[in-house]
């Protein structure tokens, strides 16, 4: 989604050109065949021809998912050199890049001052979103979650073979139709699988997805809230306070961290969506604004660590499991956090930290690159 939207920006900057030529770096150039990179910057740059050079042993002092767009004259001279990096779920960062980044309009930054807030005001964390946001932010998050929505029901009715050389089965709809054969205490693990699986899938094929907090972690959230929806009849309003509550934790590891695999590793994809999934089942359960802190602090915590290894640079092994999984957690730190007051000791801004130290601290050949751990024995396919 980066690339796209930046090749969209440079496109329009140059409409006079007569090609374009593109280059990617570090983890983008790693795992770009395998995220479909090439494909989204050479659709976004149509009609004019494209050179697409790939550099991964060179990672850019910014970021590892960085990009060099130039311009080229009809006399095969390049011109308006534009080096910018793609951050995490579809935003951009580099010179230029004022309107891709969401505005920062949140005065508090950290989830205690804002737990803080909601204990002195009596309000909840959807309602200081509502304070901060402008007027279509229902609007928008119905949007959200129609498409959220969408994917699930689109997934669980397709089948075959997922694109790339892993030739990869489809496994939702399989897993839908087991589930409902259970009882219901199976019953609820095997359909939470199947709508994860069923939106991984789709972002894997190149379907309509929304980035929660990035396409890598899409399926977490909607099955959460699509199995929530469904099981215990909450009101689309609850789920939509639910999704404002769920994208305030997402912000604020990407403000003081950050969520992209390539910078800090899985734990910053699928851990956070953990988090935020968590979050928004505890609300909608009816937790505390600490009870809610809390499952949010367990979804995360319990992601430390988690390296992104992509097999083939795809978004497939072992992403589309890890979603399936990550949701099922999401459930569990709902429940768990619900048996208590909501005191503990670990805050979520304290793990935010630590994630953001330990992905600093993991090799590069664990941070998308598609070279290391589970990833390692695989070749990338030309």
């Amino acid at each position: 989604m980066g690339p796209r939207k930046a090749a969209h920006i440079y496109r329009e900057r140059h409409p006079e050109a007569a090609s374009f030529r593109v280059t990617l770096y570090g983890s983008l150039a790693a795992t770009g065949k395998g995220h479909m990179t090439d494909v989204a910057i050479i659709e976004a740059l149509a009609p004019r021809p494209v050179e697409l050079i790939w550099e991964p042993k060179t990672v850019l002092k910014r970021h590892t998912n960085g990009m060099l767009f130039e311009a080229v004259n009809p006399a095969g001279e390049s011109y308006d050199a534009w080096t910018v990096f793609s951050v995490g779920g579809g935003a951009l960062a580099g010179e230029g890049i004022i309107h891709t980044e969401s505005p920062d309009i949140y005065e508090m930054t950290r989830l205690s001052q804002i737990l803080g807030w909601c204990e002195r005001t009596g309000h909840n964390y959807w309602e200081y979103v509502e304070q901060c946001e402008e007027s279509d932010l229902w609007d928008y998050l119905s949007e959200v979650w129609r498409t959220m929505r969408e994917a699930v029901e689109r997934g669980l009715e397709a089948e075959g073979v997922l694109p790339g050389p892993l030739n990869l089965s489809r496994k939702a709809s399989k897993y839908h139709i087991k589930a409902l054969g259970y009882k219901a205490n199976l019953q609820t693990r095997g359909l939470v699988f199947a709508y994860a699986l069923a939106v991984s899938e789709e972002n894997a094929s190149g379907g309509r997805i929304v980035t929660a907090p990035t396409c890598g972690s899409c399926g977490v959230v909607p099955a959460v809230l699509y199995h929530l929806e469904k099981g215990h009849l909450f009101t689309e309003k609850r789920i939509l306070r639910a999704l404002a509550t769920a994208g305030l934790v997402g912000n604020i590891v990407k403000h003081n961290a950050s969520i992209s695999g390539a910078e800090v590793g899985c734990q910053g994809e699928v851990g956070v969506a953990c988090a935020m999934a968590a979050a928004a089942a505890n609300q909608l359960f009816g937790g505390s604004p600490a009870q809610i802190e809390y499952a949010a602090e367990m979804g995360l915590e319990h992601h430390l660590g988690m390296t992104c290894d992509p097999v083939c640079g795809l978004v497939q092994i072992p992403c589309i499991e890890r979603n399936a999984y990550a949701a099922t957690r999401a459930l569990d730190a709902n429940i768990y956090s619900a048996f208590t007051d909501g005191t503990h000791r670990v805050s979520f801004d304290r793990v935010v930290q630590v994630m953001k130290q330990t992905g600093h601290d993991i090799p590069s050949l664990y941070k998308e690159t598609s070279e290391g751990g589970l990833a390692k024995d695989y070749k990338q396919m030309e």
